[in-house]
């Protein structure tokens, strides 16, 4: 018998897993998780690219039966894929979406857009989407682990590239779809695989890369249920992925313990801007609560970044907070005046504040490679006297070693979805939530979702 290829491998394992399969760890980081994936797309679908993506999604959707999915923040229904497409952009528009521990991808925009939507469209209920969510974020974790950092130093996006492999693998779990028909899903995946990092600057694109991602994992899906093939070498050909996304891989890890629990790691944004600057807004904090800390006496501000991410987010004068939220003198800035870094911080007031911009215009990065971790910064702020404050972050707020337990996790996700759907109905969604193994029809969970 031949040897089986990646993807054969991989659809056998996703196949048979079943929620008994999961440990119950893993089960409670997926409630969790999709607790703030909600909170984070109702408050993202009322932002200028959610509103877009709601809007296309209305119009592509005008002429869909009852048994489209719900858009999340609004009163319509689309197709699954449509939906999907909009509800991943939804939950990457405000910059408070997970993250896995090494800061190269969001989990939850591709792969729990593409599970709820087909989860809604098909009434499952929330054991088959516990299992569905597990999957497609181990398979996008095993996809990045054999890729990155290769595939992001070439300039693609971790999120969209390797988490259509997620979305798919998550759809077809909920259309319980055989190893044969898996296998031909991730091959169309692989095929639409797709995500560049020139997503920086004062556009919306960063909010857009996770829509197509999303969609064309239910794409592939929903063919490969109808009897479309696909490439069961994706990964390993000549022309596969990982050829064609990298200049070095290590393809072992797509099945690596291939037979054993999958433990996932999920960490979570208490800031509303890209992860790896958490580290700085944590040190700014620190040193803002330290005796004699005066923001308003700073003269300089010298950050030292490790290598993996010391040349981003550098951008001392963002145009709009899309720019902003990926700046990371503009967030130590805010975070030194305001104590925070919450989406109210990244504000056209702010962006203009003659302060804010003097402070941002005082900082400093440079690299430090004895730093221990990827996303590690050390902070040196001097004062107009002279004197120094200092602090090493190494593992931010919300990080597997500095969690945010569940009471913070719920209060951030009512701050976000309460103004949309209202307290009661949120208490109500987050109270689905938490017991989704007692729901017998997704689509009852995600009516709570729709706005009020």
């Amino acid at each position: 018998m031949p040897k089986q290829t990646h993807a054969q491998q991989l659809a056998t394992r996703f196949a048979k897993l079943g929620y008994n399969d999961i440990a119950p760890a893993s089960r409670h980081a997926v409630k969790r998780l999709l607790l703030d994936y909600l909170g984070v797309a109702l408050a993202g679908s009322q932002s200028e690219s959610g509103v877009i993506a709601r809007r296309f999604a209305r119009e592509q959707g005008a002429l869909a039966s009852k048994a489209g999915a719900q858009l999340i923040g609004d009163n319509a229904k689309s197709s699954m894929a449509t939906t999907a497409f909009a509800n991943a952009i939804s939950s990457h528009s405000i910059e408070l979406d997970d993250i896995d521990v090494l800061a190269l991808f969001h989990f939850s925009p591709p792969v729990y857009s593409s599970a709820l939507a087909v989860a809604d469209a098909t009434k499952a209920n929330g054991k088959q989407l516990v299992t569905a969510l597990a999957a497609g974020c181990e398979m996008m974790e095993r996809v990045s682990r054999a890729a990155n950092n290769s595939l992001r130093n070439r300039a693609f996006h971790t999120t969209p590239t390797c988490g259509v492999f997620g979305a798919t693998i998550a759809a077809s779990k909920i259309l319980k779809l055989n190893a044969e028909k898996i296998t031909n899903a991730l091959g169309m995946a692989g095929a639409q695989a797709a995500g560049l990092m020139e997503m920086y600057g004062p556009s919306m694109q960063k909010r857009f890369n996770p829509g197509p991602t999303a969609r064309n994992g239910v794409t592939a899906a929903l063919m490969a249920q109808l009897g479309f093939t696909g490439a069961d070498t994706i990964f390993e050909g000549e022309r596969g992925f990982l050829k064609a996304f990298t200049d070095k891989n290590f393809p072992g890890k797509l099945v690596e313990g291939i037979n054993k629990p999958f433990e996932l790691l999920i960490e979570f944004k208490p800031y509303s801007c890209a992860r790896p600057i958490h580290n700085a807004i944590d040190c700014a904090l620190a040193v803002r609560k330290m005796p004699g800390f005066d923001a308003n006496k700073v003269k300089s501000i010298a950050f030292t970044r490790h290598p993996d991410w010391a040349l981003y987010h550098q951008n001392k004068a963002p145009r709009t907070y899309h720019e902003a939220q990926v700046s990371l003198p503009f967030s130590v800035a805010v975070a030194f005046l305001e104590g925070q870094a919450l989406l109210k911080q990244y504000s056209d007031r702010n962006i203009r504040n003659a302060k804010v911009k003097q402070l941002s215009n005082a900082t400093t990065i440079a690299v430090d490679a004895k730093l221990p971790r990827g996303v590690s910064c050390k902070m040196v702020a001097t004062m107009t006297d002279g004197r120094k404050f200092t602090s090493q972050i190494d593992y931010p707020k919300g990080s597997i070693q500095n969690p945010m337990n569940d009471q913070e996790l719920l209060a951030k996700f009512t701050s976000l979805a309460s103004p949309v759907i209202g307290a009661k109905r949120a208490a109500a969604l987050a109270d689905a939530v938490m017991n989704i193994e007692k729901c017998a029809d997704v689509s009852k969970l995600l009516a709570l979702a729709a706005k009020k």
